[in-house]
């Protein structure tokens, strides 16, 4: 009974706890943006960081996001299963990957918060564990074909083929199977390269390099701080470059708290990426960013931010902290900016050539941010100008319920743009008006 008592009063101190921080705000900033953003001053807010989150609620027949001037979005595919990362074939085909979060056991009070926060904010549902294939052979936006395409995988992610193989990064291990062009199904097994640690940060993304001898592999970190210490962290929080020849692995830019999205600029050829920073500094302390990622390079975590600002909260390493580089471009702080590719320019008319974002949203600041779609435009081999949103409307104007989330971005084959959008189970197509 005592036990009972205790677990209820440790409820109500975390409901209590979750509507009084929902509603605090860490002061009025603007917006941490663009190459040189003004960062506030950090404010730790303690056991239990600012939650809050919209309710999942969908999309209901004939709605969608808004849109940019000049251009029209149309659904490519509804009711899939938490659709989470998409991949175009050569052909046109288009893969999309199905997963979901698992929540972990609760450690404490703001574990329990949070799970209860990402269940209703439809963050953590069963994983489909699956790809789906969808082909739109007569060119008209809508696919003919649907198809499951590999099931009973370990939460999927990215997709890369080189050849006439397809690499899938499950949560777990980076894992190979034979490909052949038109085909509806994969059902052979699959050939591990790498293994992963699972859990925290659970995507694992995938990219090839241009000759197609490497794969280079997107890990998150297990928490939000080193919170178990750095030996739980080891093989995390970094970009992994695989060597198809060798079969062999090295750490290529650590320092990343969770690096998702990653892609070339075509005019530099350099790899660049999304990363979404830590939590419990502030509403804009610090912000998420799209970075070059130079091989050997260190960028901070858990120990520093944007450059060299220390965490207090975090044991140091000055000579760490020393060899911190700061990032390219800032993305707004907590806009959980996941999804990323190139736009040549006027693929879509008017816009410039840059990298386009899924900024999935926030769940841990008082106003909350993200949940569009934008395009970083880029001069000369880097971001130039501020983000230009081409999709919106996912959030509700008062903050309390969403009806989808963007994850993941693609060019499809016909020059139109793929969002993903997983709590909205749909894959949006943006074209010109």
């Amino acid at each position: 009974m005592t036990a009972i008592f205790v677990l209820i009063v440790l409820v109500i101190a975390a409901a209590a706890a979750w509507y009084y921080y929902r509603g605090r705000h860490m002061g009025t900033f603007a917006q941490a943006f663009g190459t040189t953003p003004s960062i506030p001053e950090a404010k730790p807010q303690g056991a239990i960081p600012m939650l809050k989150m919209p309710t999942a609620m969908g999309w209901k027949a004939g709605e969608k996001p808004g849109v940019a001037p000049g251009l029209k979005v149309t659904p490519f595919a509804l009711n899939l299963k938490h659709p989470r990362w998409a991949y175009v074939l050569p052909n046109g085909d288009v893969l999309v990957a199905e997963s979901a979060g698992i929540p972990g056991t609760p450690k404490n009070v703001r574990d329990y918060a949070m799970n209860r926060v990402m269940s209703r904010a439809g963050a953590t549902r069963p994983s489909a564990n699956q790809i789906t294939l969808l082909r739109d052979a007569d060119g008209d936006g809508v696919p003919e074909l649907r198809e499951v395409f590999m099931s009973g995988l370990n939460q999927p992610f990215g997709m890369v083929l080189i050849g006439e193989t397809l690499y899938v990064g499950n949560t777990d291990a980076v894992v190979a199977f034979p490909y052949e062009t038109g085909q509806t199904k994969i059902t052979a097994p699959g050939r591990k390269l790498m293994d992963m640690k699972p859990g925290g940060h659970w995507t694992r993304n995938l990219i090839a390099s241009a000759d197609g001898s490497k794969i280079y592999v997107a890990i998150g970190s297990l928490s939000n701080i080193a919170d178990d210490g750095m030996e739980a962290e080891q093989g995390r929080a970094a970009i992994y470059e695989l060597d198809l020849v060798t079969g062999q692995n090295r750490p290529f830019a650590t320092g990343l708290r969770n690096p998702v999205g990653m892609a070339w600029q075509p005019q530099t050829g350099e790899l660049w990426t999304v990363v979404n920073e830590r939590d419990g500094l502030g509403d804009e302390t610090p912000p998420d960013y799209l970075t070059s990622v130079k091989d050997g390079g260190f960028y901070g975590w858990p120990f520093c931010y944007w450059g060299q600002t220390v965490d207090d909260r975090v044991p140091q390493d000055a000579a760490l902290v020393a060899s911190a580089l700061q990032p390219d471009y800032a993305l707004g702080g907590h806009t959980a900016s996941l999804g990323l590719c190139w736009l040549p320019e006027n693929t879509l008319p008017g816009l410039p050539a840059g990298m386009v974002i899924g900024q999935h949203g926030s769940w841990n600041r008082s106003k909350l941010s993200g949940y569009k779609v934008i395009l970083v435009p880029f001069a000369d081999g880097k971001p130039s100008g501020t983000g230009i949103d081409i999709l919106g409307g996912f959030l509700a104007t008062d903050e309390k319920t969403s009806h989808g989330r963007p994850v993941g971005v693609a060019v499809a084959k016909d020059g139109a743009l793929l969002a993903v959008d997983d709590v909205g189970d749909a894959v949006w197509r943006v074209s010109a008006a």
